[in-house]
């Protein structure tokens, strides 16, 4: 059974490679959308400093230089098992113990969430990567939520921390699972975040994490920051939400 595949007892037939010559970074950044890397690309000219390699293709590894400090950014995949493995497989290509992952996520109660950040604080385990990090449990702790809270409240950007429902099977959120989600205190489902912090626990890693549904950004302040024309914008692909990530990084590091 999945509940039993936890194993620390016995060394693992294959390990992410690390590289002793990785450029140094104070944090990464990760995203799933192609709009948003091509935006940085764009706006930010970034240098390639690294790649990794699925069967699908080569994923690219760019830094970003900002006050002073050093940070990565690489478009991953949407999908538990895909996500996880692609930041394991970054460990070739860079050195950093904080990994911030932005995306958008389905809304279960709009009442309180929408137009708003999503800041989870749990995640229930509906998906079989995080087994293979940590004993079975329903839900992994999103450890480092109140960082995550304490920059949006700095930056006054609306959010709202909940927890989060992980799920491998995007096309089986039947309505009796949501009812049942939504009357544990799950605000939003997704498909990555119980996976990625349980391998960060398991790695020794700092995992940072919003989500973003529908419309965002009812905040005239942050607005006035970063006021630039965006055709897909209230999307997962605007291309604020890099702004909002780019933003706490630095505040994190």
């Amino acid at each position: 059974m999945i509940t039993d595949a936890f194993d620390n007892k016995t060394p693992a037939i294959r390990n992410p490679k690390e590289n002793p010559d990785a450029v140094v970074v104070d944090a990464c950044i990760v995203t799933f959308s192609y709009k948003i890397e091509e935006y940085v690309l764009s706006r930010f000219k970034p240098i390639q400093i690294g790649e990794f390699y699925f069967s699908t293709g080569i994923t690219p590894v760019w830094l970003i230089e900002r006050n002073g400090k050093k940070f990565a950014f690489f478009k991953t995949y949407v999908g538990a098992p895909a996500c996880v493995g692609s930041i394991e497989d970054s460990f070739g290509c860079i050195k950093t113990k904080k990994y911030i992952l932005f995306g958008g996520a389905g809304c279960l109660d709009k009442e309180i969430a929408h137009g708003k950040v999503m800041v989870p604080n749990a995640a229930w385990r509906d998906e079989g990567t995080s087994y293979h990090y940590m004993p079975a449990s329903d839900w992994v702790d999103i450890r480092n939520f109140e960082k995550v809270s304490e920059f949006m409240k700095q930056s006054e950007l609306p959010f709202v921390v909940g927890k989060t429902w992980t799920t491998d099977a995007i096309n089986r959120e039947t309505q009796g699972n949501f009812a049942k989600h939504k009357a544990a205190g799950c605000i939003s489902v997704e498909m990555e975040s119980a996976a990625v912090q349980a391998m960060c626990d398991f790695r020794g890693l700092d995992f940072y994490v919003f989500f973003t549904s529908g419309d965002l950004l009812d905040a005239p302040k942050w607005q006035q920051r970063h006021s630039f024309k965006n055709p897909i914008e209230g999307t997962k692909h605007d291309a604020k939400h890099f702004e909002i990530a780019l933003e706490l990084a630095d505040f994190i590091s």
